[in-house]
């Protein structure tokens, strides 16, 4: 099916949910948008509905939604709906459980194999997050019902790592929990289950303060006193014999390399018995070829009538591809078959090949295949034999095979394969050999020429080599210096591709950012988006380029740096400026995209920036500085947005645009404030706040005052804050600027609420939020919601601050705004205080820590400690309120803030008690 914007997916996805039921129109928006719904939903909706049906259409499924005079339905065809055949396959696990017990456990793995990933993965819409939890409530709720079962057949062995990869996702599920601890315990592991018990136990005290059930402590007491009737009896297991020795016979394959290394997971896959084809492929110097080897030498036993190997030299310099009439040539000699029973016709030869391998039992490696044609007259005509091909493209195979993607290597496995060759030099310096693999690549064949130079080199050690190579402008001619193998898999893999995938190989070596959509490279290379999508396709399967998201394209490392080599070697300078204008040109034109789909392209845009910056285009930086500064704002990306406002502010007072320097120190005055740099926030708003006057724009200087008096606030500056809200608001309204209208309202009313006027504060916020939801601005309602919730608070009205409270959470956390997601949790922690709750306040404030603390935001840091140090206190607990005492003092002396007298004040009062 064709993709779908973000909005039609969800809209989709409900419609799945509710599957052959009426779904109304009214019932589609409450469940995108909740009770606060944008005036243009319905219209949305039916958007969504059009795009929906037009997808399906292409997909062959005309039919499948219908209208009906109350709404909408969505009709899948029997099998189409994974949730459907689950929910059928575990209710006929359910009725099988007590009389066929093997069976039913067959079929819920059946039913459980159907989910991928988390449910709704990508869906932002009101109902996403409940219905998901739905889902994998019913999800666990089959795997617990198979464990039952699997512990009724005593398979505690095998079930013991899915329960704990299980029981790890979800901590306080307490059958979980027992299931684990009865497992171990049945396995011999009596101290292990013990210790999962004291685990739950603790997690449960500390997360929830509450102790586990009568029917927990039970077990746990079992388990402890080693009581008989925990024991299982089962069945032996059947069919595992020992494995076969290995039996004299033919055997040409190259000598397996000694220090092979990682590879478990594939080499598993090859493993893995009933497979008679495995095709592995990948780019060149990938490992395709050493892991097929050293894969066939593992599995020689299993077939002991030979091992015949091939290179079919589909990518070999100054070689042709072997026919396939010579291919069966060479492999009938290794069968030791005399030369004058080799027929000269291909058929012939393919079907002598045949009945020399019936009833045999050989492994067959067909290397660096070329494609389906020269393969298929070499396979075997039986299963007893087995066939390992390698090539660097995916090929359509018969039906029956196993194809296997290479990717480069792990982490874990690049250092292996690394220290392997290298020794004690590798091992005393982790750090450097990290550095190295990274300039690498990963790419097994690169880390093994690294690591070669250096074993032969005793005098150097490896940040030297890592130096060298970093030190090189290309590191391609670093490398093959000592070995030409790299650069001449890339060279061949560039020279086997068309002239218009090599021009769009060429073309996204230029691309600045870390991958690309079709849309984008579309744009950079001037073609159709359907003609695109082909090239990307084909350079796909050549394995120049990797897919790790759905619709995105990227290089290996390495191979950007070929394109870009190449690129330079064969597009004009003016070429390639050409076409980063029509890549920047496009992503100018994103900026309206939705949030979802901004993070997606986040990266990319402040590469661009940064491109621009150094190459003398001014106009990229300022654009996507001043259209991503209020997205990078509300979804805390500060790093980013300090980047990006100082590129901004630099290439505009180079180029004398005074509106451009104006709007960046505003921009990153925000990004001090947010931060708690409040003197540098002021200064930037001041310098522009003196610029705008003298351009003459009440905009930009409504912008300024704005920003000026929230430092005011923060300050405790109340006459100066004031002083500039109304300002702001007097300007706003006389050139009908209604967001900043909005803004100044919203703010006077916090001025009021710290001066304790709070019916005027109220006034003010209640303005500010009608007008807020009027132009639609989800953010600044919640950050009004959440002003109303504090001057509640201070009311002592604690169930309506409450509501409010919640209510902005419930909205930054649908939203994505995790900033104004700290400050009310730290808002719901006071109240929870505030009821009576410290628990609840514990909670809040340390949810909020952890937010602000992920995110970088140091005053919702220091009211968190603030809150938490007073909850504690509530407790009891004075050693952990002095702790969080201190550490809210040095953040608000850090910030320069009054709160830091408070806290002071709190710390003293203690030592006096």
């Amino acid at each position: 099916m064709p993709e779908l914007a973000p909005r039609h997916r969800a809209v989709l996805a409900y419609l799945l949910l509710h599957a052959r039921h009426v779904v109304s129109t009214e019932q589609l928006i409450e469940a995108m948008w909740g009770p606060t719904p944008p005036g243009t939903a319905r219209s949305q909706i039916h958007g969504a509905v059009t795009g929906i049906r037009r997808a399906l259409r292409a997909a062959g499924l005309p039919d499948a939604l219908r209208t009906k005079a109350a709404g909408y339905v969505l009709v899948p065809e029997p099998g189409q709906l994974d949730l459907e055949e689950f929910t059928t396959q575990v209710a006929h696990a359910h009725e099988r459980a007590a009389t066929e017990p093997d069976a039913a456990a067959a079929q819920l793995r059946a039913a459980l194999a159907l989910w991928v990933g988390q449910p709704l993965t990508g869906v932002n819409a009101d109902y996403a997050p409940d219905a998901r939890s739905r889902l994998e409530e019913r999800r666990l709720a089959a795997f617990e019902r198979l464990a039952d079962l699997e512990l009724s057949l005593g398979r505690h062995d095998d079930l013991i790592a899915e329960l704990i990869a299980v029981q790890a996702t979800h901590p306080l599920r307490e059958r979980l929990t027992c299931q684990l601890m009865l497992a171990l315990h049945r396995a011999g592991r009596q101290a292990d289950a013990l210790a999962v018990a004291r685990t739950f136990r603790a997690t449960l005290i500390e997360s929830q303060g509450l102790d586990p059930s009568r029917l927990f402590v039970m077990l746990e007491q079992s388990i402890l006193r080693d009581e008989p009737g925990l024991a299982a009896s089962f069945p032996p297991v059947a069919g595992v014999s020992a494995p076969v020795p290995p039996v004299a016979g033919v055997s040409s394959l190259p000598y397996d390399i000694p220090d092979f290394a990682g590879r478990a997971a594939e080499l598993d896959l090859l493993a893995c018995p009933g497979v008679p084809i495995i095709a592995i492929d990948g780019m060149g110097g990938i490992g395709k070829t050493a892991l097929a080897i050293h894969a066939a030498h593992r599995l020689a036993c299993r077939y002991p009538d030979g091992q015949l190997f091939i290179d079919l030299h589909a990518h070999t310099a100054g070689h042709p591809p072997v026919e396939p009439e010579a291919a069966l040539e060479s492999l009938l000699r290794q069968l030791r078959v005399p030369a004058d029973r080799i027929a000269a016709a291909t058929g012939d030869r393919a079907a002598l090949w045949r009945s020399e391998l019936a009833g045999r039992r050989v492994l067959v490696v067909l290397d660096n295949a070329a494609g389906v044609a020269q393969i298929l007259p070499l396979l075997p005509g039986t299963a007893d034999s087995m066939v390992i091909i390698t090539s660097r493209h995916r090929l359509a195979y018969p039906d029956g095979a196993r194809t296997l993607s290479l990717d480069t290597l792990a982490e874990a496995d690049a250092v292996e394969l690394f220290t392997a060759i290298v020794g004690e030099r590798a091992i005393n310096d982790p750090a450097a050999v990290l550095r190295v693999l990274r300039l690498c690549g990963f790419l097994p064949l690169a880390v093994r020429i690294a690591a070669t130079r250096l074993h032969r080199r005793p005098l150097w050690d490896v940040d030297y080599l890592a130096r060298r190579l970093a030190a090189q402008s290309g590191r391609l001619d670093e490398l093959t210096a000592a070995d030409r193998g790299v650069k001449a898999a890339f060279t061949l893999s560039y020279q086997h591709l068309d002239p218009d995938q090599q021009r769009l190989f060429r073309l996204l070596g230029l691309h600045p950012g870390g991958d690309i959509d079709v849309n984008a490279a579309a744009a950079l290379a001037a073609l159709p988006v359907s003609r695109t999508e082909t090239l990307l396709e084909g350079l796909l399967d050549a394995h120049v380029l990797i897919q790790q998201r759905f619709g995105r394209y990227a290089f290996h490392d390495l191979l950007r740096e070929h394109a870009r080599c190449t690129a330079d070697a064969e597009e004009t300078a003016d070429r390639q400026r050409e076409a980063l204008i029509r890549l920047f040109d496009h992503y100018l034109g994103s900026l309206s995209l939705p949030a979802a789909e901004l993070e997606t392209e986040r990266a990319n845009l402040v590469a661009v920036a940064a491109y621009a910056a150094e190459h003398d285009l001014p106009a990229y930086v300022t654009g996507l500085a001043q259209g991503l500064h209020r997205y990078l704002d509300e979804h805390a990306h500060y790093a980013d947005a300090f980047m990006l406002h100082r590129l901004a502010l630099k290439v505009s007072r180079r180029r004398g645009d005074r509106a451009g320097e104006s709007r960046a120190l505003v921009d990153l005055g925000v990004v001090y404030l947010r931060q708690g740099s409040y003197v540098q926030a002021r200064e930037h708003y001041l310098h522009a706040l003196r610029l705008y006057r003298e351009l003459g724009d009440p905009r930009g200087e409504g912008r300024a005052l704005n920003h000026l008096g929230d430092v005011c606030l923060r300050l405790r500056d109340h006459a100066e804050a004031h002083k500039c809200f109304w300002q702001v608001l007097e300007l706003c309204r006389a050139i009908g600027e209604r967001v900043g209208e909005a803004a100044a309202l919203g703010n006077l009313g916090l001025v009021h609420e710290l001066q304790g006027a709070y019916p005027l504060a109220h006034e003010y916020l209640r303005l500010a939020l009608d007008l807020y939801r009027e132009l639609g601005l989800g953010v600044e309602e919640a950050r009004i919601l959440s002003s109303i919730g504090t001057v509640y608070r201070r009311q002592g009205l604690l169930s309506d601050a409450h509501a409010n409270l919640y209510r902005s959470v419930r909205l930054c956390r649908r939203l994505g705004y995790r900033s104004d997601e700290a400050t009310g949790l730290n808002g719901l922690g006071e109240v929870a205080r505030a009821m009576g709750r410290p628990s609840r306040a514990v909670a809040d404030h340390e949810a909020a820590l952890a937010l602000a603390g992920e995110i970088g935001v140091l005053p919702e840091q220091a009211r968190a400690h603030r809150g938490l140090a007073g909850a504690y206190l509530d407790l009891h607990r004075v050693d952990l309120v002095r702790d969080h005492a201190k550490r809210a003092l040095d953040l608000y002396t850090h910030l320069g803030t009054p709160e830091a007298a408070e806290v002071r004040a709190m710390l003293a009062h203690l030592d006096d008690a």
